[in-house]
């Protein structure tokens, strides 16, 4: 008997799928187009490259964040799937941020949105909420969320948020909310 190995198939694993390339959405919708921003003297950065950890760490905490540990910072931005900051004047230091995370497919949550009190209600934090979410719909992600403190929750909804939308509770995990059971 002979055996033709051509009619024989080894097991493959299965390829991972291709990420989609980074297709920015160019809006003529957003609140300030990306030439007034420069008109006015704002630099956008899609990149952390040139950021200065230190810098966005003290934006951090003059809007009550805490401050956090620089190589945590960058770790985080390094798993960013989109990320925006703006800077005026300095290169390297934001006055405006934010970041998002997540599966690049269906989900994507914003994070650490910030602009530096001196620049707030110039309409920068709105400029930088128009851009992450196109970029994020421009993956094709439609399920973007966001944690937000009660007093800016008004901020995010003429951004097309909503507080618990179709009755969904959000829920995040905390240790001391663990049930010991002995039995």
């Amino acid at each position: 008997m002979q055996i033709h190995m051509s009619s024989f198939s080894l097991p493959t694993s299965t390829p991972k799928p291709k990420r989609k390339p980074f297709r920015p959405i160019i809006a003529s919708s957003f609140s300030i187009s990306d030439q007034d921003l420069q008109s006015r003297g704002f630099t956008q950065h899609r990149s952390s490259t040139d950021l200065d950890l230190d810098a966005l760490n003290t934006v951090f905490a003059r809007v009550g964040f805490p401050r956090r540990d620089l190589t945590r910072i960058r770790r985080a931005l390094d798993h960013s799937s989109s990320l925006l900051w703006l800077s005026h004047s300095k290169p390297g230091e934001p006055v405006a941020f934010a970041r998002a995370t997540g599966d690049g497919v269906f989900n994507a949550v914003v994070w650490d949105v910030v602009v530096d009190p001196s620049f707030q209600g110039i309409g920068l934090g709105r400029a930088v909420m128009e851009r992450i979410v196109a970029d994020l719909r421009g993956m094709g992600i439609v399920n973007i969320a966001l944690y937000a403190e009660p007093r800016v929750i008004g901020f995010y909804r003429p951004l097309g948020f909503a507080a618990d939308p179709d009755g969904i509770k959000g829920m995040v995990f905390s240790k001391k909310n663990i049930i010991n059971r002995t039995s």
